[in-house]
């Protein structure tokens, strides 16, 4: 006796590596049909190629980024790998041109997949005094003449945040495609694709779980062509999340935004904080007036908030004196705030800057906090108590 369908209102975890499909005809349409690359299958085949349970994850994705289409992997890297991958057309395949203030695994994957192994001529923009000069950008554009742009809504660690509509406006114009990593900024701040960007990506691992205990990444866009070009690499390189941890983040998903609007709140206050106290030379928040892409923020996220991440430089008259406050602090919060490798998680944590990226930010005073949703009086006491 078939048991009845169960009232749940969730999707339950469809573990199933393969799933019945009846008969050899049924086989053969399944089987044809897959060929047309649709987010949402008639019939579910095998959990490389799509599974019910992620699907339901990427139906909240779209909610929040109001897109079209969503497509989750098991990592914010592989994420970036397949929306790259489906613009590179073998020996046809033109410059690519990245903004160096990007994440250090995105830099690190340009170097030694991109240009190492798959022969892609990828260039740089850089930054000038912290922000990006887009005469410039337009003249290197012209100049390189790139296939793809892409860019972060806000930089990673020194929060420079983009003028994306004139970013994505010139790209077009040089008949560029748009990729933005909109990690840090999320959907609650800034919505890239109404820009005209043609892929978002983000690092679900971060912000869209929260808790520090999925890894994930997810590609959106609006563009159905690109969406089936990203479901067809997906399925070929088995960049595909595992149906438990997709269960795990649509629960977490359900409090994104309450979780997100409290992280930028309390680092508001946080860097409001840093900026007044003597023992720190520097803070670059973007809601802060003067940080060097204050008025990109205003432009870009209005009131829906400046993010949940602050870098602030410690004071000092030698390296080694400000090396020495640096790690006083992190000793003086370690009980409180852990040091960990990552951010968004529920709980505020540290990333010493210079250990991390070495000499392109050698300064050893620079920490990088990523503020958690935690009681903001109780965290305002351990940040204090940590400077004294």
């Amino acid at each position: 006796m078939k048991q009845k369908p169960v009232n749940s209102s969730r999707m339950p975890i469809y573990r199933d590596a393969g799933f019945e499909l009846y008969d050899a005809d049924t086989t053969k349409d399944a089987f044809q049909k897959e060929t047309e690359n649709e987010r949402i299958p008639e019939l579910y085949i095998y959990s490389r190629y799509r599974n019910p349970t992620v699907v339901a994850a990427e139906d909240e994705i779209m909610s929040l980024e109001g897109c079209r289409w969503a497509l989750l992997t098991q990592s914010g890297m592989s994420a970036i790998d397949t929306a790259l991958s489906v613009f590179q057309q073998g020996r046809e395949t033109g410059p690519w041109l990245f903004f160096s203030e990007i994440y250090g695994g995105t830099i690190s994957y340009t170097e030694y997949v991109l240009r190492k192994r798959r022969g892609i001529d990828a260039r740089i923009f850089e930054p000038a005094n912290e922000r990006y000069d887009l005469s410039a950008f337009e003249n290197q554009l012209e100049a390189a003449k790139p296939d793809v742009v892409y860019i972060e809504a806000i930089s990673n660690p020194m929060l420079i945040v983009t003028d994306l509509e004139k970013v994505i406006g010139l790209s077009h114009k040089a008949g560029a495609k748009v990729i933005v990593d909109n990690t840090f900024a999320t959907p609650a701040l800034c919505r890239p694709l109404n820009l005209g960007a043609d892929i978002v990506v983000h690092s679900a691992t971060k912000y869209f779980s929260g808790h520090g205990n999925i890894t994930a990444g997810v590609v959106c866009g609006n563009d159905s062509h690109l969406m089936k070009a990203c479901i067809e690499y997906r399925k070929f390189v088995g960049h595909m999340l595992s149906p438990d941890d997709a269960y795990r983040l649509t629960t977490q998903l359900k409090t994104f935004s309450l979780r997100f609007s409290r992280q930028c709140s309390n680092a508001a206050g946080l860097a409001g904080l840093f900026r007044d106290h003597p023992s720190i030379r520097k803070v670059w928040y973007p809601g802060l007036p003067e940080h060097p892409t204050h008025a990109e923020a205003v432009k870009l996220f209005g009131d829906n908030g400046w993010g949940g991440m602050v870098t602030l430089d410690f004071a000092g008259t030698t390296p080694e004196e400000k090396k020495k406050n640096r790690d006083g602090f992190i000793e003086k919060v370690s009980g409180a705030i852990s040091l960990i490798p990552s951010l968004g998680d529920p709980k505020t944590i540290i990333m010493p800057v210079e250990s991390v990226w070495g000499a392109k930010y050698p300064e050893p005073g620079m920490i990088r906090l990523s503020v958690g949703f935690e009681d903001y009086a109780r965290l305002e006491k351990i940040v204090l108590d940590g400077l004294k």
